[in-house]
């Protein structure tokens, strides 16, 4: 049997070794050997995993059978042995004061404090693990464990949390977090942080950005077009006068504009996705237009809702844009005008009847877009514009003119 034993006694080396008689081994199974109970649970939890079936049995059923608030005293000792506290760590049934006990010991194992962070349900047992600083600093993995668990408190997140931006990222910089992008493979999101606005405020200057270190490996992460990929010469000179810096006031409505919008789509808006609204408005409109030709789906999607019209036009620069999201902006009534008319004079997306027609259909579409676009609708959809009441007089005089000829009137 190979278990590491913790006492000195040469009963327990024997027993735990199996060189012990027969009777020896099952008396200590069955919990009746005349020894201290430090001893005695170790040599249970060595029978309890080993490979004698008999011995493992009886020694599972006396530790079931033992005493909780015994057992909870006998845990705090300094003599207990590390794998008696892992043993007891993983039963998940235990009352809380042999957990507390546990959790309290110097001498349990980090890899059991470790795995009961991130399984526990019980967030009054995660408190008391974050309230042991010195701990998480030791084994920084325990902080992982405990903000990824969903039954945290949020008292046990937030020293959880402080000791990482203290301790772990306070000295940290924006290459140093590019160089674990790189290291993952997210060469577009280290080129991000790299060249973002907001880097010089990360690690040693923190305290000039409105963005933690979470924040920006947050955003980050919804980066997937490299600099490569990037066409920005239609950022021109007249563009790049309007990139000026909003007022924190000016931010707020903003978020609120965007989740209003979102929320007419659906019927809740996920924290997680409020979160990531607040976090793109901590930066700069530079970093946003970034942002917008360089995200994903999610941003682009929360993007193209941005007031700022070289934010919105940056969203359909983005390079791995979808038609059926270029279809759905299309018929968005809060984008700039200038974006419909972006989209309307685009060949390929001209080629699209389906984003055709929704731009004829939005009242937003510069009117001489849509004049030309309504020579190439079908009769069906001439004739509902010419009774659709959201578009302009002369849309709807123009189709008319389109079915009456078509018609042969």
């Amino acid at each position: 049997m190979n278990h590491e034993v913790n006492s000195t006694s040469p009963v327990v080396k024997a027993i735990v070794a199996g060189t012990a008689p027969r009777p020896a081994q099952l008396a200590a199974a069955r919990g009746i050997l005349p020894l201290p109970q430090t001893d005695l649970l170790e040599i249970l939890v060595a029978l309890a995993g080993g490979a004698d079936t008999e011995l493992a049995e009886n020694a599972r059923n006396t530790l079931v059978s033992w005493d909780a608030s015994e057992l909870a005293a006998i845990v705090k000792s300094d003599e207990i042995a590390p794998k008696v506290l892992a043993y007891f760590a993983e039963q998940e049934e235990q009352p809380k004061p042999i957990h507390e006990a546990i959790l309290t010991n110097p001498k349990t194992p980090i890899d059991s404090i470790v795995n009961f962070a991130r399984r526990t349900s019980n967030g009054e047992l995660l408190e008391i693990i974050s309230l042991n600083q010195q701990l998480l600093i030791a084994a920084p993995q325990i902080i992982e464990a405990i903000v990824a668990n969903p039954s945290r408190t949020a008292d046990a997140e937030r020293r959880a949390t402080e000791t990482k931006r203290e301790f772990f990222q306070k000295e940290r910089g924006a290459q140093q977090i590019a160089d674990e992008l790189r290291a993952q493979g997210k060469d577009a999101a280290a080129e991000f942080i790299e060249k973002a606005g907001f880097a010089e405020g990360l690690g040693e200057n923190a305290s000039k950005s409105n963005l933690s270190f979470e924040d920006a490996i947050l955003l980050a992460e919804h980066i997937e077009i490299p600099d490569a990929e990037i066409d920005d010469s239609w950022l021109s000179f007249d563009y790049i006068e309007e990139l000026y810096e909003e007022t924190d006031e000016q931010r707020e409505s903003i978020v609120s504009k965007i989740l209003g919008e979102l929320s007419s789509e659906d019927d809740e808006i996920s924290g997680e996705r409020v979160s990531m609204i607040n976090r793109i408005l901590l930066m700069g409109m530079k970093d946003r237009v970034k942002l917008a030709m360089k995200g994903d789906r999610e941003a682009r999607n929360i993007l193209i809702r941005d007031p700022n019209r070289i934010v919105a036009q940056a969203v359909v620069q983005n390079a791995r844009i979808t038609e059926q999201e270029i279809e759905k902006i299309a018929a968005m009534r809060s984008v700039p005008e200038d974006v419909l008319r972006q989209i309307a004079n685009n060949r390929g997306w001209a080629r699209n009847y389906s984003i055709m027609h929704k731009l004829a259909q939005n009242p937003r579409t510069p009117l001489a877009n849509v004049m030309s676009i309504l020579t190439r609708l079908q009769l069906r959809d001439l004739n509902a514009l010419t009774k659709n009441r959201n578009v302009s007089d002369a849309i709807r005089k123009q189709s008319l003119r389109l079915v009456t000829a078509r018609e042969g009137r």
